[in-house]
């Protein structure tokens, strides 16, 4: 069923085949339905600065650390970088003014394909951009023994974050394998972008208002329409994977 969408990839970066030992997995709108409240705290942070913005364009920068987001704004606003006091104290007002939006619930379909990666195997890591302890400290609570401290690369892990390829390399060294054993899953083109940089196969989740395209342009292996879609048809994008090669 996948097996082209599998051997353009390999072919594009030249493994023989996938292994799949490994998950690696964003959190904001694919294990959380939370980005609409992000792009609303994004939203009200940063126009009470005076500098116009749309809703619809955060959705467009998940992914980035806040670090990066703020001076996307500062320099179509400032033509400059934050300094560091500034990225410090907005990503804080950023925090306070998502955390006073009604609490957001597990993305549906999510835990169902976490229980699958974890009954097969599979390693899981956390790759996301956000630093905000609002919902990295609920991940136990709603997605019981699926990830470990340990095995969480996060905003302030990270120098470059998504599209940057360096989140997912730390998280492949984390789970300790190469990037032809590793799947990424991800509902945002910049993440999508950096996990087919940094070699992982791409599987994008359009559980936001992002154009199917956008996806595609970035890389993305395989676009599944919805976390539960992609739950249904992992068992059989990982045996594809595993029956899969290019001919020698």
């Amino acid at each position: 069923m996948f097996e082209t969408q599998i051997l353009n990839f390999c072919q594009s970066k030249h493994y023989k085949g996938i292994m799949p030992r490994a998950a690696l997995i964003d959190m904001d709108g694919t294990l959380y339905d939370s980005m609409g409240n992000h792009a609303r705290a994004w939203h009200r942070m940063i126009t009470e600065l005076g500098i116009e913005a749309t809703p619809e364009e955060f959705y467009l920068y998940e992914g980035r650390t806040g670090a990066s987001t703020i001076n996307i704004l500062f320099q179509r606003a400032y033509g400059r970088d934050a300094t560091p006091d500034e990225v410090k104290e907005l990503y804080h007002r950023k925090t306070v003014y998502f955390s006073e939006l009604p609490a957001v619930k597990p993305m549906p379909g999510a835990l169902e394909l976490m229980n699958l990666f974890k009954d097969m195997g599979i390693i899981r890591v956390l790759v996301t951009g956000s630093g905000q302890r609002t919902l990295i400290d609920r991940l136990e609570a709603d997605f019981p023994g699926i990830f470990t401290p340990e095995l969480m690369i996060c905003g302030n892990d990270v120098i470059h974050g998504k599209p940057h390829p360096e989140p997912f390399i730390k998280a492949m060294q984390r789970a300790r394998v190469s990037p032809s054993a590793a799947i990424a899953v991800e509902n945002a083109p910049l993440g999508v972008e950096s996990a087919c940089r940094a070699g992982a196969f791409p599987v994008a989740v359009t559980t936001g208002p992002i154009p199917v395209k956008c996806f595609e342009d970035a890389g993305a292996g395989i676009i599944f329409s919805s976390m539960p879609e992609a739950a249904r048809q992992m068992p059989v994008l990982l045996l594809d994977m595993l029956t899969t090669r290019l001919e020698s």
